[in-house]
């Protein structure tokens, strides 16, 4: 077992939007984070992963996410899956938990500031569920 406390956990300012608190798991196959969100993130284009599978689980708040073209109101107690590859945004005033597999790591994140084709920005793999 591993437990890491909060005094543990790694602050970084994502943006002006957006902080985390890395909760460090030493576990190469996964880690987790508090976001707490207060606007866009990314503040403009998307965010993409290209390794790491990260779940959201709205704590609470309400806010959007959108994929590619699609977009998803999201509030406490609901949960999406985010891919590898989708580009993604998030938008409101949210704090979330996400889990990460494998473990996220900073090269594998990438901003996205042009959009692409909209047939590449396909949101056909993007899951929510309500609780």
């Amino acid at each position: 077992m591993k437990i890491v406390k909060l005094n543990q956990t790694q602050k970084f300012q994502n943006s002006a939007t957006c902080t985390a608190f890395e909760y460090p798991s030493d576990d190469k196959d996964i880690n987790g984070a508090v976001i707490t969100l207060n606007g866009r993130y990314p503040e403009k284009g998307y965010a993409m992963n290209e390794v790491c599978k990260e779940l959201v689980y709205v704590v609470e708040g309400t806010g959007q996410l959108t994929v590619g073209d699609e977009t998803q109101t999201l509030q406490q107690g609901d949960l999406a899956l985010l891919l590898p590859g989708e580009k993604y945004f998030f938008e409101g005033e949210l704090t979330m938990f996400m889990p990460c597999s494998p473990a996220w790591y900073p090269e594998q994140h990438k901003s996205l500031i042009h959009r692409s084709h909209p047939a590449l920005d396909s949101a056909a793999n993007f899951s929510r569920y309500a609780f």
